[in-house]
């Protein structure tokens, strides 16, 4: 709960419950979930659900990761009870009915094909079947067209029983009147049922390192190296953060951005991204190139992760690395929206509110030597390759 001094109000649900969780025969139950919610209620239609906000001008929004769900507003200030009423009454009472279930699902598949012809999105989730292999993280959040044909509305509403409940939630509120939220949230929220049933998570196993090209006859080549890395709870995950940001985040000066496309031309993008689950992740390069680069472009990365492995960074360099990225936070969390959520997510996942400003604190704590260590746990590994060509 936090006070807001602004014009804008942001509340919204955290729910501990992603594509992971989906049972094994519905993958995609979760995403699906998160589409027809607003779909109707006891008390309203979905055109009614959609303008109860839109009228005033604010927004009702949702979307599904690996491990968790968020629902979400933003309104002007003084709707606090109109927005909380909402949220309650689409957790409490969503009924799924039958046509728009239906209609939504068509939209769903429609989603599925929209990712299948852009390789850039598509080998993301292949490299997760990979990478994953076995386990709950290893299918597409969105599912299959097949599964996705298989799920209705009684689906949608055991999944929901499950894990949309108090003791798996995270509510939060930026609001101008956080006392009165208090008292509206015991009000719309407080008769909810706490029993919780638990998760059904299992680690996945580690996979045998592979390296594979998969012809789509497409004009640039989509690749993703990468290995398995320990979870978001890890305490060298801050040190892990500041790596990928060197290696390659957003940042034109970063690493493989100048190496790979700056200097020598060889990749039309290149990132690195590190994705911290509850008790595993992955780090991973992303490259867009000719086909006739791959391999050059997999060489220069290995070799500039053990660069970073292999010698520790001047302090200069290591204090304007480490200064760049908090200060990438500090810009970050200047979007209000962006940092509620970011605290409903921090509540949820750890039990207590940490904003952005946390993290830069954590990672101003980095020393040059644990950078070093987070690169050797990267370089150590024999990193898999994807190529969707």
């Amino acid at each position: 709960m936090e006070r807001s001094a602004g014009p804008v109000s942001y509340i919204g649900l955290a729910v501990n419950a992603g594509s992971r969780d989906d049972p094994s025969q519905h993958p995609g139950l979760a995403h699906f979930l998160e589409h027809t919610i607003f779909k109707g209620t006891r008390r309203r239609r979905a055109w009614h659900i959609s303008n109860r906000m839109e009228r005033i001008g604010g927004e009702l929004n949702a979307y599904t990761a690996k491990e968790m769900t968020m629902v979400y507003t933003t309104a002007p200030s003084g709707y606090t009870e109109r927005t909380l009423e909402l949220l309650a009454d689409l957790v409490l009472n969503a009924s799924f009915p039958t046509v728009e279930t239906e209609r939504e699902r068509d939209i769903v598949i429609e989603e599925i094909h929209s990712y299948q012809d852009s390789p850039s999105d598509a080998v993301f989730d292949e490299f997760d079947e990979l990478i994953y292999a076995g386990s709950g993280l290893a299918h597409n959040i969105l599912g299959s067209v097949e599964s996705v044909r298989q799920l209705d509305g009684r689906n949608a509403r055991a999944f929901l029983d499950r894990f949309y409940v108090p003791s798996n939630m995270a509510l939060y509120c930026v609001v101008s009147d956080p006392e009165r939220a208090l008292r509206l949230i015991d009000k719309y929220f407080g008769g909810m049922q706490f029993t919780f049933a638990g998760h059904d998570r299992h680690t996945p196993v580690i996979v045998d390192h592979f390296e594979l090209d998969r012809d789509r006859d497409n004009s640039q080549a989509n690749t993703i190296i990468g290995c398995r890395v320990p979870g978001r709870y890890d305490p060298g995950r801050y040190a892990l953060m500041l790596f990928n940001n060197i290696l390659g985040g957003p940042a034109l000066n970063s690493i493989l951005c100048q190496q790979i496309r700056e200097r020598r031309g060889l990749a039309y993008t290149i990132e690195s991204n590190l994705s911290l689950m509850s008790d595993c992740g992955t780090f991973c390069v992303y490259f867009g190139s000719e086909h006739s680069t791959v391999a050059k472009c997999q060489r220069l990365i290995l070799e500039n992760i053990a660069r970073l492995a292999d010698r520790r960074l001047s302090d200069r360099a290591f204090a304007q690395a480490r200064d760049q990225y908090c200060g990438q936070l500090s810009v970050l969390s200047d979007n209000r929206e962006n940092c509620a959520m970011s605290m409903g997510r921090s509540l949820l996942l750890y039990g207590d509110v940490r904003s952005l400003n946390h993290t830069a604190e954590q990672i101003r704590e980095v020393t040059p030597e644990q950078l070093r260590a987070a690169a050797e746990t990267v370089a150590s590994q024999n990193l898999s390759r994807l190529s969707l060509l």
